[in-house]
């Protein structure tokens, strides 16, 4: 079984502002706080509760949770982000975790089978295959305010991902750890 968990959730609070209408006239009425979720998925890479995912999956979270494969919710911390390449590493209080084993993305080969795992759509651990159809691309995605240059050098793959594969695992044959699941290419642009 390889070690993916079903997904991780972010909370973050957004302050609305509040208007009314009074015989055409607007109103200030201050501003609402507002909470709302965001989800994302991750991948377990040391037994004692070190995770990877994307950097835009937890960045501006106050609080991260992570629901693992047992239904059981750990709130985890942000240990790092790096916003030019869209990685970021947390971490929950847990021991004797399953951790996936790391490939080499450098010897992966292109029309090589790999699988993305992830949790779109807040779906529980989901596995499509493909191929990877190219290596080193540069989609100039990674869109981060503030951040100078992006490193990009992604691995293109035809396995379908959706909304919430972000931060998931990509395995080769051997079900080693060789990318993370971080975009998405449609007709109408990338989305992360």
């Amino acid at each position: 079984a390889l070690p993916i968990f079903d997904y991780i959730k972010t909370e973050m609070t957004r302050l609305t502002p509040l208007y009314q209408t009074f015989f055409g006239m607007i109103i200030d009425r201050g501003v609402k706080r507002q909470t709302y979720n965001a989800f994302g998925s991750g991948v377990i890479i040391s037994e004692d509760g070190y995770i990877v995912t994307n950097n835009h999956v937890v960045q501006d979270a106050e609080r991260v949770f992570v629901t693992l494969n047992n239904k059981k919710v750990m709130p985890a911390r942000i240990v790092g982000i790096d916003p030019a390449t869209d990685l970021a590493v947390i971490k929950i209080e847990a021991t004797g975790l399953q951790s996936i084993p790391f490939g080499n993305s450098d010897s992966a080969r292109i029309g090589e089978p790999v699988l993305a795992i992830g949790n779109p759509f807040n779906l529980t651990s989901t596995v499509t295959a493909g191929i990877i159809s190219a290596k080193a691309r540069d989609m100039n995605i990674i869109n981060n305010p503030g951040v100078e240059s992006t490193i990009e050098s992604f691995i293109q793959t035809d396995a379908a991902v959706n909304s919430g594969n972000s931060g998931g695992a990509l395995v080769n044959g051997r079900a080693e750890l060789i990318g993370i699941n971080t975009a998405i290419a449609s007709g109408n642009g990338y989305y992360t």
